[in-house]
């Protein structure tokens, strides 16, 4: 190591104003893919649906313009213009330029407020190219501009107008994002979301990009309610109600809505303030316990269990559930800027009372309803004293025990599980190259004989009954639903390769499925990936190179010619010698390999239902709108 670098006082920086943003954007909105561009849209709308939150306004318009920059407009009372004491500036640019800054740190301006680190609309600014700002306040009409984070010149009043609300223009900075093109349905989903959680709140999304132009419109009356009916659209319901329910306790309002349907998994979606929890909280717990205890109660007044029958488990009574737990609490304590999980203890008491008092006058005054949830309570119960066996046959064996391991796994020899990887690959050829072909120290190869079980269509008694799941669960080693554990997981890279037809996306789907509704935690800590083989292999002069989708191959073919080319189409991995397979798929500094993500948990749910699930006809209203942008399905 060189003796002559120094370390000095010259070598400490401070970042002024929005730099420290600009030079570490992931610390403040995840990353800079298109998960953390999209994150910017949701900032600013946030703040709108604060002011939803406080009464002051009822429409919210976002707009993605022809340039893609995105507008957001709302009808509340306007970010305050007048002068901050502490920094001398219009409140505006305060809230623009400084981070910390905000009206949501214990003032009365909002009672609750999903917005608390005051990060949201600096950071907004600090990654934009431009943002512009428009406050329509007291008559009058206020402008500002800023560039990359900085201020342009001060706010000035431009003119009179007789409405009030925001206007926050902006565009992100290339500079900084890995792509800058907006995804229209991502952005309707999480909107279309937010106003199923502010009851009577209008929002509205525009794209007006050439080739493009569409517009969403959403206002739900009913709330959490209607977000229930529409999550369990294209489910058969058990029941026609949708139980109900809303209250207050300890500065908490908790709102809770819940119907089952008669699928095998559990959909519950959790939000403080209206910002989703996928992590949960103790608002979930609340949930968790008191409809647990409820029906127990319930079941055991009205003989739906015999004494010597034990109680119902909560994934009993969960069983084809949806359910909504929305609150809204003033000083909401998340575990990090991210607001994964909520910890405040007052907000488990307040769900839990609530939801037991008004659940149990439901059951009461709906015998009919009360039956058909028990009945499907005590039925899930006996299937998964069922299951307990083939479970147990299924956990992760010891080191001494390893043999146990199925007998078709080509383990790799590696013990450490960050640098091991198992392939999940269809048919027995494919799986004789991709053995050859592998690095045996740390890649594991696992062939599947044909399409395993959809899982949406069976209860976990049946699931852990299939060999090719069984062998999946005992080779990946963390074991399933509530006795899944990522620390005992074999291998961090989990990785489907399949043919590219029709069969191939088939049983790459179920895997899918599979993984999202069992070990849920294998796609949220991206564990899950994609190998993507090439589509052609391109020769001429005897030179041969592999190209893996359409726009590659124009490219290629403009570059060498079009004159002498033997093109050779790849349908199945089985078409591949051993060689072929290692550098194109398989070999790490060249492969590629595309991470599972899951970028908004509900809509991930009704995907996998609409395609996995038992009713034709939303399958195949689908296809039908998604059909136009398929190429090369199957030649």
């Amino acid at each position: 190591m060189s003796k002559n670098l120094e370390y000095n006082e010259s070598q400490i920086q401070v970042l002024e104003g929005l730099e420290a943003v600009r030079k570490r954007p992931g610390m403040y909105i995840g990353s800079t893919s298109s998960r953390g561009l999209h994150h910017l849209v949701y900032e600013i709308v946030d703040n709108s649906v604060d002011e939803a939150l406080a009464d002051r306004c009822s429409k919210i318009k976002v707009t993605i313009h022809e340039d893609n920059s995105i507008s957001v407009l709302d009808d509340g009372y306007g970010i305050p213009v007048g002068i901050q004491k502490q920094k001398g500036l219009p409140a505006v640019t305060v809230v623009f330029t400084i981070l910390h800054a905000g009206g949501k740190f214990g003032g009365s301006g909002y009672k609750v407020s999903g917005g608390l680190h005051g990060v949201g609309a600096s950071v907004v600014n600090a990654l934009s190219e431009w943002l512009e700002v428009t406050v329509y306040q007291d008559k009058k009409i206020h402008f500002q501009r800023f560039e990359r984070g900085k201020m342009i010149k001060p706010l000035e009043v431009i003119g009179e107008t007789k409405k009030s609300g925001t206007y926050v223009h902006f565009k992100p900075d290339a500079d900084i994002f890995e792509e800058t093109v907006y995804d229209f349905d991502l952005l309707k989903n999480r909107l279309q979301e937010m106003a199923f959680l502010t009851k009577g709140l209008y929002i509205s999304l525009e794209d007006k990009r050439v080739g493009e132009k569409q517009k969403e419109e959403f206002h739900y009356e009913g709330g959490i309610v209607e977000f229930v009916a529409y999550r369990n659209r294209n489910k058969e319901k058990s029941y026609p109600e949708i139980f109900y329910c809303e209250g207050e306790r300890d500065d908490v309002l908790v709102e809770v809505a819940i119907q089952h349907n008669d699928s095998y998994v559990e959909n519950v979606f959790t939000f403080v303030n209206n910002i989703n929890t996928p992590e949960g909280g103790t608002h979930l717990s609340g949930f968790r316990s008191s409809l647990t205890k409820t029906l127990n109660d319930y079941a055991r007044k009205n003989k739906f269990l015999k004494e010597n029958e034990p109680n119902l488990a909560g994934e009993d009574v969960r069983e084809g559930i949806t359910a909504i737990v929305s609150i809204k609490i003033p000083d909401p304590q998340f575990e990090g800027q991210t607001k994964q999980k909520l910890g405040n203890s007052e907000a488990r008491g307040a769900v839990d009372s609530i939801l037991s008092e008004h659940l149990n006058y439901f059951l009461e005054e709906n015998p009919s309803v009360a039956k058909v949830i028990l009945n499907k309570a005590v039925n899930a119960a006996r299937a998964r004293s069922a299951a307990r066996k083939a479970r147990d046959l299924t956990r992760r064996k010891t080191a001494l025990e390893s043999t146990s391991l199925p007998g078709k796994l080509a383990d790799c020899s590696e013990k450490d599980p960050s640098l091991s990887e198992i392939y999940i690959v269809e048919g027995n050829s494919a799986g004789g190259s991709a053995k050859s072909a592998r690095d045996r120290r740390t890649q594991a190869i696992l062939p599947l004989r044909g399409k395993i079980l959809n899982v949406e269509k069976a209860r976990l008694d049946r699931i852990l009954g299939n060999k090719e799941i069984q062998a999946m669960i005992t080779a990946f080693g963390a074991g399933i639903t509530e006795d899944f554990d990522l620390e005992k997981l074999r291998y961090h890279k989990i990785v489907i390769m399949t043919d590219a037809d029709v069969d191939g996306a088939h049983i790459r789907t179920l895997l899918l499925t599979f993984f999202y509704r069992y070990m849920p935690q294998l796609v949220e800590n991206g564990n899950v990936f994609i190998a993507q083989p090439p589509l052609y292999k391109v020769t001429k002069n005897k030179q041969s190179e592999y190209v893996y989708n359409e726009k590659a191959l124009e490219k290629l073919l403009d570059e060498i010619g079009r004159d002498g080319i033997a093109l050779q189409r790849y349908k199945g991995l089985g078409e591949m010698d051993a060689e072929q397979l290692w550098d194109t798929t398989m070999d790490p500094d060249k492969r590629i390999l595309l991470r599972v993500e899951i970028d908004d948990a509900a809509g991930a749910d009704e995907i996998f239902t609409t395609l996995m699930g038992d009713r034709v006809e939303p399958r195949r209203e689908f296809i039908e709108t998604h059909a136009k942008y398929v190429k090369n399905l199957d030649i």
